[in-house]
């Protein structure tokens, strides 16, 4: 199996990647970058350590939308 972020970065490189979108205020009041995909699990959540790591190889692909969000994620549990 492989790890968390490998298997992110595969899946990018698959282009599977749709968009992303910067939360600013997450679920529990953190930042997080959430990626989106075409198959499961279809929101990945990024930390907000790794977000500078996931934008340079985001900057380098096109998605169908990118945004950047100052409010509450829409994603409620």
């Amino acid at each position: 199996m492989f790890p968390y972020h490998e298997t992110l970065k595969e899946r990018i490189q698959n282009n599977e990647l749709i968009g992303y979108e910067v939360v600013n205020n997450y679920v529990n009041g953190s930042p997080r970058l959430l990626l989106y995909f075409e198959s499961e699990p279809k929101i990945r959540p990024v930390l907000k350590h790794k977000i500078k790591e996931y934008k340079k190889i985001l900057d380098k692909i096109e998605t169908k939308f990118e945004q950047i969000t100052e409010s509450i994620s829409p994603i409620i549990y």
